[in-house]
């Protein structure tokens, strides 16, 4: 079997050729830090299941180092209480609650982060403890605090942790009030994603301080945001280019799901194709219009669900061609859609990256261009 050093070596060269890890100290860190003891074991997406189900995977598997070593998010928590020690060798099914996220998604955050010796930083999100682990051989384990809000978890990752030879802060508990007791931090790094920015952290970080995170909604799209705090309670920055999912933070998550009943209700043509929505940044900007509603369907065929109100919009083929929408409820959730779907078509249908935010103690709000372009405000 391949040593898991020669793994580690491979998966920092590829890091590296692919663009990835560009920082001579995050590459050490990379090469130092041994991933296999922060997933020893970890759910397996059983191929071709439907709905998907999981298999635990453990160190006798074969094949269990290179899928450490492989640049992949492993899951090792499902719904919020099963680990893979929990399920014996049968599929298990469930919603992954907690992993660790693929090296290239850690490494490159924490370069986008742009920290400098001496940074104190606070993670949210311990998770496995393999992004804490990389922090604090950088930073020094004396300059990093990481909160995680499952007991069971961060025990888990504090274990690791200590195998490794760090001795970060480590702090049980809920992360979106940060901790107060460490401040102030110059970074703010953030492991899992949220539907607002969390006020406290604005008053955590330095002025001039930076934090990273991870904005979403209840349709599950996600964009991530680089913040200066100008002043307490006070940040602007701008959404970097790219891909980037995280788990929801759980007090942000959307509410469990009521049986979907299609109910009749006002009908027309619509304004804009469909489809739009099933694109990456089409589909955020959908969320930014109604960030209650889950979105389903595939195509020109979507739904829209409004947990809040119960409000409804689903799509279909017209009969003279094009696309029909059926509305209900008290949001006319598609004009919403609609509206901020062609305020985004004017703007040029740019990526993220041409999306900032602007926060204060009076709201949230992301916008297109400048701060003084259109926006939407976020759900505080």
């Amino acid at each position: 079997m391949t040593s898991p050093e020669r793994l580690r070596a491979r998966l920092v060269d590829k890091l590296i050729t692919a663009g990835t890890l560009t920082d001579p100290a995050w590459r050490t860190a990379a090469e130092v830090v041994p991933r296999e003891l922060f997933v020893s074991s970890f759910f397996a997406e059983v191929a071709g299941s439907n709905p998907t189900s999981y298999r635990a995977t453990h160190p006798d598997a074969p094949g269990w180092l290179e899928a450490v070593y492989g640049d992949e998010t492993l899951v090792t928590q499902l719904d919020g209480r099963i680990g893979p020690a929990d399920v014996g060798g049968r599929p298990v099914s469930g919603a992954p609650s907690s992993s660790s996220t693929l090296p290239s998604l850690v490494l490159g955050m924490w370069q986008q982060l742009d920290v400098a010796d001496g940074h104190r930083v606070l993670e949210i999100g311990t998770g496995t403890g393999y992004s804490t682990a990389l922090g604090a051989h950088r930073l020094g384990s004396a300059n990093l605090v990481s909160v995680e809000v499952d007991p069971g978890v961060a025990e888990r990752a504090g274990r690791a942790i200590t195998a490794a030879g760090y001795t970060p802060t480590l702090v049980v508990g809920d992360g979106l009030g940060g901790h107060r007791d460490g401040a102030p931090y110059d970074r703010l790094i953030a492991t899992c994603s949220v539907r607002y920015v969390p006020m406290p952290w604005l008053y955590q970080v330095n002025p001039g301080g930076r934090i990273l995170v991870t904005l979403t909604g209840w349709s599950f799209r996600f964009g991530l945001a680089l913040l200066t705090v100008s002043e307490p309670g006070r940040a602007t920055g701008r959404f970097l280019p790219g891909y980037t999912s995280f788990m929801v933070a759980r007090p942000h998550d959307r509410p469990p799901r009521q049986t979907l009943w299609l109910m009749p209700g006002d009908e027309r043509p619509t304004r804009i194709d469909p489809a739009l929505i099933s694109d990456w940044t089409g589909g955020w900007v959908a969320q930014l219009a109604a960030p209650s509603a889950e979105q389903m369907g595939m195509g020109g065929q979507q739904i829209l669900s409004d947990v809040a109100t119960g409000s409804q919009a689903r799509t279909t083929h017209g009969p003279d061609g094009g696309w029909t929408v059926t509305q209900r409820g008290p949001l006319r959730l598609w004009d919403q859609v609609e509206d901020a779907v062609l305020v985004w078509q004017a703007a040029g249908s740019p990526h993220q990256e041409g999306f900032g935010i602007t926060i204060t103690e009076n709201g949230q709000r992301v916008w297109i261009g400048s701060e003084d372009g259109p926006g939407w405000d976020l759900p505080i």
